[in-house]
């Protein structure tokens, strides 16, 4: 069948000029777009005259478009027809990837690399190495980049020889040369001896790989068996405190019910006389109004005929007496109370107090910021006030007014640390950024005494400051004091630290920036070491 050339521009549309899409055609025979030709004559609607945009012609009304389904057909097809004629799109050289050595201006992306000529080429250029006779005995290889690395620097020959003597890549004029008599084999030969050497190395990787997945899993496990017990000590606890509270809850209905029961007891005989001095009142008080009104009569004979009557006695004069004991035993269940809640408390600080061993922190006194009364001695753990000034070079982050010193380490997560302090003179054991003030005499430089800092005062009695508001803390005073910072959860604790720990003051704040362990001393401090009484 004679096949027929069809121009383009003969199934293109007038108005968008591509081929026709949905092609619908006019009374006049012109085609276009439905969605073209509904635009033009939708602007053409106030008029009520609508027009061909190709050859003019109106009509009125408005008339019904039609799809053209020949037209479209051929459209169609002669869509599927160019798009099979067109040739595929240059595949241009990229970042990453080796170009071709022949093509001029943009250059193409290279399929292989010929180690003959030492040159990489594109699907077009590499023609004739696949058709001329002499090019396709080269040696053609995956496109690379690193051509001239086999090249020999010395001789500007290809490398093709490996010396086992010098562990070097060599052409063969080396190899007659200055490598001569060396231990001399092919690449693949060496290759292949290397390939066995590659093969156990794979093995050892894929054996150590298997013994670290064998521990990331154990290790996943771990953490797994972890969350879950941790899970279900935090359930445990939440139902035993549940219980405990339900108990304490019921002791206490208890309690109530008991103290009721007594005070009806004791109130039932003082409410009966209550009731019965009420009556004999309101009677007194009756006979007490007619005998004021008998008073008052000027009857005579009345006077006496009533007189005898009211004067007699209607009851015993004394009442009843009852003893109220008003303070029945109450002091009693009140002080018990105040026991158990004394016990409670003291029970829980000994048991929830406990710091676990890998929060201990090794803090060390940094001499930089040491005030020139203070000396610094054993490694930088113990600190002492002295009246005479030490000779130390002046230094930015040195507190020239106060005599104080922060430790080098910042404490940025958990960390649990104890300080000695001697028996005489005042101690601030404090926490602090590390852009407290340095040089004034102001409250910016003292511990405590601003947003910088906290701080425990130990002068024996406790007081605690923050932004230079002071709290009173009661507790017993110890001369180990232990800090404990839980950075994130934006806690800090003091305690006193004996045989047990006693929780002294506990603050829950929001901690901005890395904490530095600090104090005020007036006398001798010293950093400990790890008490394992103190820990869980």
């Amino acid at each position: 069948m004679a096949s027929i050339s069809v121009d383009h521009d003969q199934f293109s549309c007038p108005v968008c000029l591509d081929l026709l899409k949905d092609p619908v055609s006019l009374p006049c025979g012109h085609s276009f777009c439905k969605v073209c030709i509904n635009g033009c004559w939708d602007q053409e609607d106030q008029r009520g005259v609508y027009s061909c945009p190709q050859c003019r012609e109106t009509f009125t009304p408005r008339p019904v478009l039609r799809r053209n389904n020949m037209l479209a057909e051929v459209v169609e097809k002669l869509k599927k027809t160019e798009l099979r004629a067109a040739p595929p799109a240059p595949r241009y050289a990229g970042p990453g990837d080796v170009e071709c050595d022949f093509c001029t201006g943009r250059k193409l992306k290279a399929i292989k690399s010929c180690l003959t000529c030492l040159a990489s080429f594109c699907e077009t250029h590499l023609k004739p190495h696949c058709e001329v006779p002499a090019l396709k005995k080269h040696n053609l290889v995956k496109a690379s980049s690193q051509l001239q690395e086999k090249i020999c620097s010395q001789h500007n020959k290809l490398i093709e020889i490996y010396c086992r003597t010098d562990r070097s890549y060599i052409c063969y004029l080396c190899m007659m040369e200055e490598h001569r008599g060396h231990s001399i084999v092919l690449p693949i030969n060496e290759r292949t001896e290397k390939q066995n050497q590659l093969k156990e190395m794979q093995s050892k990787f894929q054996q150590r790989i298997q013994e670290k997945q064998k521990k990331q899993q154990e290790l996943k496990q771990a953490v797994k068996t972890l969350k879950r017990c941790a899970q279900s000590a935090v359930e445990d606890s939440e139902r035993i405190f549940t219980e405990l509270i339900r108990s304490i809850e019921k002791k206490r209905s208890e309690v109530t019910e008991l103290i009721r029961a007594q005070e009806e007891a004791e109130l039932s005989g003082a409410e009966e006389l209550l009731e019965k001095l009420e009556q004999e009142i309101a009677d007194l008080q009756r006979r007490r109004t007619e005998l004021e009104q008998l008073s008052h009569t000027e009857d005579h004979i009345h006077f006496l005929q009533s007189f005898q009557s009211l004067c007699v006695s209607s009851g015993s004069e004394d009442s009843p007496s009852i003893t109220v004991h008003q303070h029945l035993s109450f002091d009693g269940v009140r002080r018990s109370l105040s026991e158990l809640k004394e016990q409670i408390e003291e029970f829980c600080k000994e048991k929830f107090c406990k710091i676990p061993p890998q929060d201990f922190c090794q803090l060390t006194l940094d001499p930089n910021t040491a005030n020139h009364h203070l000396t610094l001695s054993e490694k930088n753990k113990v600190v002492m006030y002295s009246d005479i000034g030490q000779s130390y070079s002046d230094h930015p982050e040195r507190f020239n007014c106060y005599s104080q010193v922060l430790c080098k380490e910042s404490v940025s997560g958990r960390c649990y640390w104890e300080v000695e302090r001697s028996s005489g003179g005042v101690v601030c054991i404090s926490v602090s950024y590390k852009g407290i003030g340095r040089k004034s005499l102001g409250n910016d430089c003292v511990f405590g005494c601003n947003s910088q800092s906290w701080s425990l005062r130990v002068s024996p009695s406790l007081t605690f400051w923050h932004n230079n508001i002071q709290t009173e803390i009661s507790g017993p005073s110890s001369s180990r004091i232990g800090v404990y910072v839980d950075h994130s959860a934006g806690t800090l604790s003091f305690y006193s630290v004996s045989d047990t720990m006693t929780l002294l003051h506990t603050v829950h704040t929001t901690f901005t920036q890395p904490l530095y362990a600090g104090f005020y001393v007036n006398g001798t401090v010293r950093l400990c070491d790890r008490k394992l009484g103190a820990f869980s």
